[in-house]
């Protein structure tokens, strides 16, 4: 072996400040921040003499004026400590509207100190009901039921409008906002944010979530209008495929306070109240969801959000104080934003009907600018995939019309997008346009929108089809994350459910910064709770039918232990912890000797069952039992963790009892007994370890004939597949998983991007190109949950992993196989960018390595020694005849060897 290092030098004068400043969950510099009790987070600088945290300080102030010296909030003081991430705030009770600024600095392996960094700042939003003045304002709108074709509607979109004159000249001005229901927001004609749909998605008769925006630019002196649009959303619209489920929704309301600090520091208010006024006579006629806006262009009110606009004509509001019974709570996650536009790559027209393809199924709303004439109604209609015939193929869109309407008012070219409702597709048809002009790629562009997140990490390598699996795995991660983590964006569902989430999480976690996201909706899980400890399937809970399965709740204790081992903050165990335990016990309560009755999805759309059913072969008690045994495992480890240790012992002796109840009545010396033999029974024993010792090789051996019998293919459904790679990894059958991997023919992952997928689905065959789409109901062409594939690519083909919860220490240990001949992933760790890249050429294996400071690596290099260069940065820990191990401090280095 060969390796080529590029080490930092010790001899420094100056050490440089630390990076990326960020407070909780990831945040910087936030505005209307949700956590009075933070944790600061920073990361060392990449240059030389910075390896390692011998010690930090953090100040915190109420005025940058006072930093560092004078920090009148909290000083840390020196702290001896390598620690640099989810630093707990220490000092006075912080309240609503606080501005509050922060300093860190840190002295590296040297004790050599750094400048004091940058100073990062937070403003706290309104933290508790009693800080609302206002009221909640809206107009009846009941009484609107059936409306034109679109007769789903229950509630029509609202125009409120408040006029208010300032003497003075504003210095700072704050805007509190929420709804019930989805609104935007104008100032004197100028919208207030690029927000979508906001406030998002919550258990609304739980927690609303509000947002603070600074609208001091916005704020004149003299006569001002504050104007506000709002629909039903997910508040007050219709959820579910059954008319059961919608239940008598309550009118959309507005909660609005506008809070002035004038530059002679006075102060004012603008609340909503009884003073408003309002109009449901507006140009979107219709919006929801499911079905899509209908807008008319006849009924516009041009500057209706400015001074210059009479509404004598409007209503007065209905107006309702604020409550205890919700709690209203700042916003803990990104919004949803525009993120990405594509064009339009391909235009067929055919009989006055044009469908445009932009080649990528895609989540948002598409941008119109098409030719007119007056009176015309523009139809717009989406579709994942065109029907062979080249028709539109909208049946798995089953009772969501997902169509748009707009009226023209004069003949030319209009531009508009839809705005309180979003669509899963690839494909748009436009009907009812001038026909006289020929349809141009430009009247059509797709506007991709989900939660604003970040890229954190990227993943590519030789092989095409592999690259393309990276990229459905993103654009179904960017299709689902719509405010909540959704099962699917274009169907009449798009919920919460529990059984996709937990199994996607850990992927999801090295393609994009979505710590915060998921902090945000596992609070929403636990609120979901029912009193007995089950978790509904679906969260926000939205059926409440009561019903619980297994694989599902136990998102519950799957995500937060998936998050801590890629994050280390223990936070994410410690809100959750009480959601694990009540629903550890729910699961004991539907045992009889530790042996679960619990089941209903189980192996959820397993390829080619034998029963003929959704639900898959393996037995719905040994899933019951499995999940169980796992949970309590989870809740033991959570509660190490935690250092809290009876209710390890608790849990902990739990697990085995289960385990060992699971082995006696569902194996017979490593082999299942008196249920279906299926692969996922083998995988749930071996991933959740509930076989004793002395069984495994023989379980394992069984699972191995099991995937022979299928000609090496899977037979997993939602609830195996995750744990598919995680098995025959640990077991050491990598070269099988790759195999499974690298199949083309169903049921596969390449399977599907045969047939021209460019997401993952939800069946492993939704559509063929021989026999067309699958018929059943549930076929939806953007589902993410097998994109669980992408942790194994990530953590095996690149091999990038966690030693250590937080990266703090990393595995870098690739394991190269045909028909691969490189890959390369990097990550933004909570310690700074790691990465992982190699290539095979001539033989000689070259792998690139970057270890971020303040981490260590344990890499893991194939092929044989032949020679070894010391350095003081690099221990070899072993040498075998197939690989050697080294213990590698921070750096920059390429490691070579002989396959």
């Amino acid at each position: 072996m060969i390796l080529c290092t590029s080490v930092s030098c010790k001899e420094q004068v100056t050490i440089a400040e630390a990076q990326k400043l960020t407070i909780s969950e990831g945040f910087e510099n936030p505005l209307g921040f949700y956590d009075e009790t933070p944790s600061f987070s920073w990361q060392l600088p990449v240059s030389e003499g910075v390896s390692s945290q011998s010690a930090y300080q953090i100040v915190v102030a109420s005025s940058p004026d006072l930093l560092p010296d004078h920090a009148d909030l909290w000083d840390s003081k020196k702290q001896q400590t390598a620690q640099s991430t989810w630093v707990e705030y220490g000092g006075a009770a912080l309240q609503s509207r606080q501005n509050v600024y922060w300093q860190v600095k840190y002295w590296n392996q040297d004790h050599e100190s750094s400048k004091w960094s940058e100073i990062n700042q937070f403003e706290l939003g309104l933290l508790n009901n009693s800080d609302w003045n206002a009221k909640w304002i809206g107009l009846d709108t009941k009484k609107e039921k059936v409306i034109g074709s679109q007769d789903n509607i229950l509630h029509r979109p609202q125009y409120l409008r408040k006029g208010f004159e300032l003497s003075n000249d504003v210095a700072s001005a704050r805007l509190y906002i929420t709804a019930k229901g989805v609104f935007d927001v104008a100032i004197n004609g100028e919208d207030v944010s690029d927000d979508v749909m906001p406030p998002g998605y919550t258990p609304y008769k739980v927690r609303i979530e509000t947002l603070t925006y600074d609208v001091t630019d916005l704020i004149e002196s003299g006569q001002n209008t504050i104007g506000i649009e709002v629909a039903a959303g997910w508040h007050s619209g219709r959820l579910g495929w059954m008319k059961a489920y919608w239940s008598d929704t309550e009118t959309p309301k507005v909660l609005a306070q506008l809070e002035l600090i004038m530059k002679d520091g006075s102060k004012a208010m603008i609340l909503s109240d009884e003073t408003w006024k309002g109009t449901t006579n507006g140009p979107i006629r219709v919006s929801e969801i499911y079905d899509g806006e209908t807008y008319d262009a006849n009924l516009e009110m041009p500057n209706w959000t400015t001074n210059n606009f009479d509404d004598r004509s409007w209503e007065a509001v209905n107006a309702f104080p604020v409550t205890e019974d919700i709690r209203l709570e700042p916003k803990r996650h990104t919004t949803v934003k525009t993120k990405i536009e594509l064009g339009t790559q391909d235009v067929v027209e055919k009989e006055g009907t044009a469908i445009f393809d932009l080649q990528q199924n895609m989540v948002g709303v598409p941008l119109l600018k098409v030719p007119m004439k007056k009176g015309q109604t523009l139809k717009i209609r989406f579709a994942e995939k065109l029907s062979p015939d080249g028709t539109f193929y909208t049946e798995n869109y089953r009772s969501a019309q997902s169509t748009n309407y707009y009226i023209a008012s004069e003949d030319g070219v209009i531009e508009w997008m839809p705005k309180f409702t979003f669509h899963g597709f690839q494909y748009v048809e436009l009907s009812g346009y001038d026909t006289s002009k020929t349809p141009s790629k430009d009247w059509v562009t797709g506007l991709v929108q989900y939660s604003d997140f970040e890229e954190n990490g990227t993943f590519t390598s030789s092989h095409e089809k592999l690259n393309q699996l990276q990229s459905n795995i993103v654009w179904g991660l960017r299709g689902n994350f719509f405010d909540i983590p959704t099962d699917c964006p274009q169907r009449d569902e798009r919920m919460g459910w529990t059984a996709d989430a937990q199994v996607f999480a850990p992927a999801s976690m090295f393609n994009a910064d979505v710590y915060k996201f998921w902090a945000s909706w596992m609070q929403s899980v636990g609120e979901s709770q029912y009193d007995n400890g089950g978790v509904p399937w679906v969260v926000p809970d939205v059926l409440f039918n009561n019903k619980v399965s297994a694989g599902w709740g136990d998102a519950c204790t799957i995500i937060p232990w998936k998050i801590y081992l890629r994050t280390g903050d223990k936070k994410i165990l410690e809100e959750n912890f009480e959601t694990m335990t009540g629903w550890v016990k729910y699961h004991e309560s539907v045992t009889k000797n530790y042996i679960s009755k619990m089941g209903f999805f189980a192996d959820w759309l397993q390829p080619l069952p034998e029963n003929g059913d959704n639900k898959g072969d393996t037995s719905k008690s040994l899933i019951g039992t499995a999940f169980f045994a796992h949970s309590a495992n989870l809740t033991a480890k959570t509660a190490k963790a935690l250092g809290k240790a009876e209710a390890f012992e608790k849990y902990n002796a739990l697990y085995k009892t289960v385990a060992n109840a699971f082995e006696n009545k569902f194996f017979e010396n490593g082999k299942v007994k008196d249920v279906a033999e299926t692969q996922t029974s083998y995988l749930l024993a071996l991933a959740f370890g509930l076989l004793s010792e002395e069984h495994e090789a023989n379980a394992k051996r069984h699972l191995l004939e099991k995937i022979a019998e299928a000609d090496n293919h899977l037979r997993t459904g939602f609830l195996g597949t995750p744990l598919l790679s995680e098995v025959l990894d640990a077991t050491g059958e990598i070269e099988l998983m790759y195999k499974i991997l690298f199949n083309e023919t169903y049921p596969s992952w390449f399977y599907s991007i045969n047939q021209g997928a460019t997401t993952i689905w939800e069946r492993w065959n939704s559509y063929s190109k021989d026999e067309g789409f699958n018929p059943m109901k549930m076929n939806s062409l953007n589902h993410y949950a097998y994109g669980a594939i992408g942790e194994w690519m990530y953590e095996r083909i690149a091999g990038i992993a966690p030693l250590e919860p937080g990266y703090k220490a990393i595995r870098i240990a690739p394991v190269p196989k045909e028909p691969l001949t490189s890959a390369a992933a990097s990550l933004n760790t909570p310690y700074g960018k790691v990465s992982s890249s190699w290539e095979i050429k001539d033989g000689i294996f070259s792998l690139n390595v970057v270890v971020p400071p303040n981490t260590t690596a344990k890499v893991v290099v194939p092929g044989s020694v032949e020679t070894f260069e010391e350095n003081d940065a690099i221990e070899k820990i072993s040498a075998e005849t197939e690989k050697a191990e080294f213990l590698v401090q921070p750096g920059n280095y390429i490691f070579k060897s002989k396959l």
